[in-house]
């Protein structure tokens, strides 16, 4: 799984697909010219024939894990084949492993048929979903906080997917990088080796933070006293931290040593790479082997549950939160590992984009910069505070927890300007791959970018989300699986965020909308809010009534109250960023409209070198 992974990120984001590349037409994906670059179709290869290793690999596990199990011969017998059928159906080992089956085999296909830039980049993203099913049944998913030991064993496995399975591909394509480079650039030598080193360099560094960062939350939640860091646990927790440390200090050598001399042309490029691979690989085999006997050593902290659970346990898998008073919006939380991993990475990219631009004299107004922050700080507070821990156990909560997902958080994130800062921050790429420069551009000429941010579509989803989310069953996946409340959040987050980029319309995209158009639309999204909060504070009846009717809790209001009071929560914090929006559509709605960005062109073109065609 790794190493199919690593191979089609490779294949994304670090090699060129041509031997010629070149700058594609306005509105075209057609950067190719020449011949396919072999290391390009030896990565697809790698990944196809890696991802059939992956589909029989993870097929083989779940008919041996079953076995285990039922501790009876395998056979044919229909009863023996029916309660297979029904491991896969009603176990969640038995589901997880029959999801990475079917996922192992879709990315397997696709990386076998797909050779297109746009096809290949989509397989890319979608391998990522093998994660899921792997990090529902780890060796840290059954802590006490078992969502949030889910989130970092997830977190975990990417980094050491891109970070093992990278070194894997750097091994295999080591041959064919000393001298096929796409082109010459300004007569200088081929470049190819020292550009994919640089590159899964930088990769590697955020795999290091996650690795690091993960497996130390993932310690905490099973080792939770001083004495157990003695255990047989304990000292296999600290074998496999000392290993990935040796392996970070290693990376950060061979960035500032080996790649430096290839580049300079003092090291032949197999003699660079294998410096890379080689010990590397010796490491990183001893960390994968420690984290393989630590899977099948007992945490010293016992993750069984009460033998009478609470009814909040047994609906949320935690105990009921106190009353939440006062002071419990700032003293209650839970962390989500996730949203806070994706709020530093954000903050971080930010704030590394902005300190780029001021080192080539360029200034970034500080006010974006503060709105951007805020907005994480939103999201980060929403998911791991009080807001997340309350809004399993209250109806008001859990109101007020999506309204600032779509509404709050996005509007703070829209005035930030991310996209523009990153276009004139990230540098173009002159080789024919797709960086993350590359795929915004993609984005932000495609026809569904233009769709998607037209205001009467994005108000569609915006009102349409919460109507679907409150009146069918999305709310009752959302509070019982884990996986889709996580996908909800972002799923919020990005409509919330289209939404008020279609209306404030300062970032690069489409044509922005007539101002009477978006005030027309601001208009209807606040009549929306009153409407259906007017309907939910009249209902006689409760929604989910088997979840939040059957809480348990000895305080606070009635469930039907409590409902009434969410529902005017829906109603007062929608509306405000709803008129903040208008105020904002107000003040703009007098000045020049931006100028075409074609007149950049040029000067892209310049830096990218002399022989990108124009």
């Amino acid at each position: 799984m790794s190493i199919t992974i690593a191979a089609l990120v490779f294949a994304a984001v670090i090699l060129p697909r041509s031997t010629n590349p070149k700058r594609p037409a306005q509105g075209r994906d057609d950067t190719d010219g020449g011949q396919p670059h072999p290391a390009f179709a030896r990565s697809m290869n790698l990944a196809a024939t890696c991802g059939m290793v992956w589909t029989i690999s993870a097929a083989a596990v779940l008919v041996l894990t079953f076995w285990a199990l039922v501790g009876k011969p395998m056979s044919l017998d229909p009863s023996y084949t029916s309660a297979m059928l029904d491991f896969i159906l009603e176990i969640n080992v038995g589901r997880a492993w029959a999801w990475m089956i079917a996922i192992a085999g879709i990315t397997s296909s696709l990386a076998l048929g797909v050779r297109s830039t746009g096809w290949v980049g989509a397989t890319s993203a979608f391998s990522l979903v093998g994660l899921v099913p792997v990090s529902m049944i780890g060796h840290a998913a059954g802590g006490d906080d078992h969502w949030g030991a889910v989130n970092a064993i997830g977190l975990h496995l990417l980094g050491v997917a891109l970070w093992f399975g990278g070194i894997a591909v750097l091994a295999a394509l080591a041959p064919l990088l000393q001298a096929l480079s796409p082109g010459r650039y300004n007569g200088s030598r081929p470049i190819l080796a020292g550009t994919v080193l640089r590159r899964f360099s930088s990769l590697a560094t955020v795999a290091i933070v996650l690795v690091t960062g993960s497996g130390i939350v993932s310690a905490t939640i099973r080792v939770t006293g001083w004495e157990q860091w003695m255990s047989p646990y304990g000292l296999l927790v600290i074998a496999k931290a000392l290993a990935t440390i040796l392996l970070g200090v290693l990376g950060l050598a061979h960035r500032r040593y080996v790649i430096p001399r290839l580049e300079a042309g003092k090291l032949g490029t197999l003699q660079a790479a294998w410096q890379v691979v080689g010990a590397e690989t010796i490491l990183m085999a001893a960390a994968m082997s420690l984290g393989t006997v630590l899977g099948s050593t007992a945490p010293p902290t016992s993750d069984a549950a009460p033998e009478l659970p609470t009814p909040a346990r047994l609906l949320t898998g935690y105990e009921l939160p106190p009353e939440v008073g006062v002071f419990g919006w700032v003293t209650v939380w839970r962390f989500d590992w996730l949203w806070l991993a994706i709020a530093i990475f954000l903050a971080v990219a930010y704030i590394s984009a902005v300190a780029s631009l001021r080192r080539r004299g360029e200034r970034w107004p500080s006010v974006h910069l503060v709105s951007w922050l805020v907005g994480l700080t939103v999201i980060f507070y929403v998911t791991s505070g009080a807001p997340a821990v309350y809004g399993k156990v209250l109806f008001s909560t859990h109101m007020t927890y999506h309204v600032a997902l779509i509404g709050v958080a996005p509007l703070f994130l829209a005035l930030g300007l991310p996209l523009t800062l990153a276009l004139k921050a990230l540098p173009a790429r002159p080789d024919g791959t797709r960086g993350p420069r590359e795929w915004m551009l993609v984005l932000l000429h495609s026809r569904f970018w233009s769709l998607a941010t037209h205001p009467l579509f994005a108000a569609a989803f915006f009102t349409g989300s919460i109507l679907v989310f409150y009146n069918t069953e999305v709310l009752n996946l959302d509070l019982k699986q884990h996986v889709i409340h996580e996908l909800i959040n972002g799923y919020l987050l990005v409509t919330g965020y289209v939404f008020a980029q279609s209306l404030i319309g300062a970032d690069p995209g489409p044509r922005r909308a007539a101002d009477r158009l978006r005030m027309l639309v601001l208009l209807a999204i606040v009549i929306f809010h009153a409407v259906y909060g007017y309907f939910l504070v009249g209902s006689t009846s409760l929604i989910q009534a088997d979840w939040f009717g059957n809480m348990g809790r000895p305080w606070g209001d009635p469930a039907l109250e409590d409902q009434h009071l969410g529902a005017a929560a829906m109603w007062g914090l929608g509306a405000v960023p709803a008129l903040f929006l208008g105020a904002r559509v107000v003040w703009n709605r007098d000045k020049t409209k931006e100028p075409p960005r074609t007149d950049r062109r040029p000067a892209r073109d310049k830096a990218a070198g002399s022989q990108v065609s124009p």
